[in-house]
């Protein structure tokens, strides 16, 4: 089975590697062929478009940052006229229903090829462990030929089969809306009580023996807590991309979606204060200002540092 991919970036560049790692014939395109000299060193074979790649894949893996790139791909770039009517492709970024149904409608359908939505969550540094949560929207069947693929991007335990077409899509909008969430949420709370003079410390333990409690305030937080590091490998032009994206869907099936159009206002203003590439926890730093101070755990006695704790 050759495999095709898509999109080396951040994430896509080490999920291609663990396949090509894996056994897996590989073929790879990037709009920026240096992308793949790690890639190439390792086995891959080249394609200099996405519908040469497209062409010689059983299996087509595109992980790309935007639906409207998904649709330039896949329609405009040639890929999927180009795929063999036995392939499945298989999209592992974060888009949307209505670009794989263009994809689908304009191309695909007419053609019986088979497609999976399958985005993922688990950072860069998920990506590069093997260790990704998949879901997977899409026919079963579908789901069980891509399951050994799927394995070695992500955790066994972690890989889910979601529903139908364009499920997977939807719940990780509605998983990454939910963080971002409470990125804001417990910012804001961390902000005031340290402005009201609680200690950041006995607040944080204070919350997180309480039923706020929450993963991400015992976890995902401790790599801004620990380190100042607000996470670069996912910039906030992404995230935002994200939260519209999430917006836009709660009004498409029409759920009111008040709450999350402030994030997404709170995280806009945020880019555009500290830039398009800052760390997708960028959004603390507005909360530490108000503050008039960072937020920073002191180190364990005998040690220099705090490692963050893997989302």
């Amino acid at each position: 089975m050759r495999i095709g991919f898509i999109g080396l970036g951040n994430m896509g560049g080490h999920m291609a590697r663990n396949l090509i790692t894996s056994g897996y014939p590989v073929v790879v395109h990037d709009t920026r062929e240096q992308a793949a000299a790690e890639h190439l060193g390792l086995g891959a074979v080249w394609a200099p478009t996405a519908a040469d790649c497209a062409a010689q894949s059983d299996v087509l893996i595109t992980m790309l940052p935007t639906p409207r790139i998904v649709e330039d791909v896949m329609l405009r770039g040639g890929a999927a006229a180009a795929l063999d009517s036995t392939a499945l492709w298989i999209d592992m970024s974060t888009s949307t229903p209505a670009a794989a149904r263009r994809v689908l409608t304009e191309v695909l359908d007419a053609r019986g090829i088979r497609m999976l939505d399958a985005p993922v969550s688990g950072m860069a540094r998920g990506a590069r462990a093997g260790a990704l949560q998949i879901f997977a929207g899409g026919e079963a069947d579908d789901f069980a030929r891509a399951l050994p693929l799927f394995q070695v991007m992500g955790d066994h335990e972690k890989i889910m089969h979601v529903g139908g077409a364009g499920t997977g899509y939807t719940v990780k909008l509605a998983l990454n809306l939910l963080w971002f969430c409470h990125l804001i949420a417990t910012s804001e709370v961390l902000g005031m009580g340290v402005k009201a003079g609680v200690d950041l410390g006995v607040l944080r333990n204070s919350l997180l023996a309480s039923p706020a409690a929450s993963h991400f305030l015992e976890n995902d937080l401790l790599s801004v807590l620990a380190d100042g590091d607000y996470d670069d490998s996912f910039a906030m032009v992404l995230a935002c991309k994200d939260l519209g994206l999430a917006v836009d869907l709660g009004r498409d099936v029409g759920v009111s979606t008040e709450l999350s159009a402030l994030v997404e206002q709170i995280y806009r203003r945020a880019k555009a204060q500290y830039g398009d590439h800052a760390g997708e926890m960028t959004p603390v730093r507005l909360y530490e200002s108000l503050a008039g101070k960072d937020f920073r755990l002191p180190a364990p006695t005998g040690s220099t540092t705090v490692s963050p704790m893997t989302a």
